[in-house]
């Protein structure tokens, strides 16, 4: 009979490591799957949920998102005469209320400061003028074309066609910017313009959108179509839709050609899409809604050759969230001319239209290039989800565009070592 010989393992493993090794297997195993549930679920609610200010920009009937709307409805065309009166051209009715009257009125745009402050003594430029353009960085007043939007000239802006829809499935506005007509020129080398349209939702101006720039054209076709959610259909009377219509300008600030306002008040699109002509204004800078005003304040040492920035607080802000508040923060940028040279933010102030931030930034500027430099300041909202959106702005020094910016500039060069705060109204983006 052979002989039976025990095999024993190569090692032993003791039952507390083993029941360690089979733990950490275990947690792994549930953390994985935990974590591959939660991605698959986040996924699936992305595809099923709206975003609640998502839009669509469709462009030449082409969407650049995958969703496209499908409207079969009829078409109501309506056209205003010269008179103001409304002709209807095609099948259902359309209702002008009388408000728009007075929104679309032709009043003239305040005219700019009769005298300016005496400055002689101080190393600064006043150039007032027109607003700059957001794509454009700060620069000199230099020659340009006169804008037919100036006070005191009676000249034609052309129209602007457009038609208005609802997607009641959706809850979507959708508008469609056609084509423009009568154009001005702008660009006296060319004898033409490089226009664009910037389209706006009035009062709370939560979207804010624009077309393409078209080269050298004064009978645009723009074609574009954008959709936007999270508009109950409810709340539609008390929108205001705002065009405003620009010439692009690559080397300095785009021109402002005129606007267009047309309250939902008056415009059924439970019907069918509505198409509209609508004349082109000139840009009555009294109905501009207030962005709220803020406190800086500024103190310049000529022996360190450093100039203190202190952003205070700002108040009235507009509401920019869906909860009726907004997170806003303040960016400080510095030009010399044309150029940045320097950038800075304060912290985030949570749901509050009335923020406090008591934060100083020093920057470092030379005697002799003070009167170059201007400080932009944007209070803008800071949005986790979306795009961050600018409140208002606020620019002082060489190119201030207001007459409180002057004399705030004037007042902190004529007081060395003295800290000068001021409030000021902030301007439109």
């Amino acid at each position: 009979m052979a002989e039976i010989t025990s095999v024993h393992p190569g090692f032993d493993v003791s039952p507390v490591v083993a029941g360690l090794i089979g733990a950490t297997v275990l947690v792994v195993s549930v953390s994985v799957t935990v974590f591959v549930w939660t991605c698959c679920h986040q996924q699936a609610e992305k595809k099923h949920k709206t975003p609640p200010y998502k839009f669509i920009h469709m462009l030449k009937g082409i969407s650049i998102y995958p969703e496209t709307l499908s409207n079969k409805k009829k078409i109501n065309r309506i056209r205003r005469d010269k008179n103001g009166t409304p002709k209807e051209t095609g099948r259902g009715n359309l209702l002008v209320d009388a408000a728009e009257s007075g929104l679309i009125g032709s009043d003239k745009a305040p005219d700019g400061p009769n005298t300016t402050p005496r400055v002689d003594q101080l190393p600064i430029k006043v150039d007032y003028g027109d607003e700059l353009s957001p794509d454009q960085s700060l620069t000199p007043g230099g020659s340009k074309t006169s804008s037919p939007s100036s006070p005191g000239e009676d000249v034609m802006l052309g129209e602007l066609t457009f038609s208005v829809d609802y997607n009641f499935p959706k809850k979507a506005l959708v508008v469609t910017i056609q084509e423009a007509h009568g154009l001005p020129v702008m660009d006296e080398h060319t004898q033409s313009s490089d226009p664009y349209i910037k389209m706006t939702i009035l009062p709370d101006k939560r979207h804010r959108v624009k077309t393409r720039v078209l080269r050298k054209t004064l009978e645009p076709v723009f074609d574009e179509t954008f959709t936007f959610y999270g508009i109950p259909y409810s709340q539609l009377q008390d929108l205001v839709l705002h065009f405003l219509v620009l010439s692009f300008d690559r080397f300095s600030r785009d021109d402002v050609i005129g606007e267009v306002m047309v309250p939902l008040a008056g415009v059924d699109p439970s019907t069918g899409k509505v198409q509209l002509t609508r004349e082109i204004l000139k840009r009555n800078i009294q109905k501009c809604i207030s962005r709220g005003e803020l406190q800086v304040s500024l103190s310049y040492q000529p022996v360190a050759q450093r100039m203190t920035v202190v952003v205070l607080k700002a108040r009235h802000l507009p509401k920019m969230d869906i909860t009726g508040l907004s997170d806003p923060y303040v960016k400080v940028n510095v030009y010399y001319g044309r150029k940045r040279i320097a950038k800075k933010k304060t912290h985030v102030k949570k749901c509050t239209l009335n923020p406090v931030f008591n934060e100083s930034f020093i920057y470092d500027i030379p005697v002799d290039l003070l009167p170059d430099i201007s400080i932009e300041f944007l209070v803008i909202d800071f949005d986790r989800t979306t795009k961050n959106e600018v409140v208002g702005r606020l620019i002082l020094g060489a190119h201030s565009v207001t007459v409180g910016g002057v004399e705030h500039w004037r007042e902190v060069c004529e007081n060395p070592r003295k800290p000068v705060a001021k409030w000021h109204s902030l301007s439109e983006y």
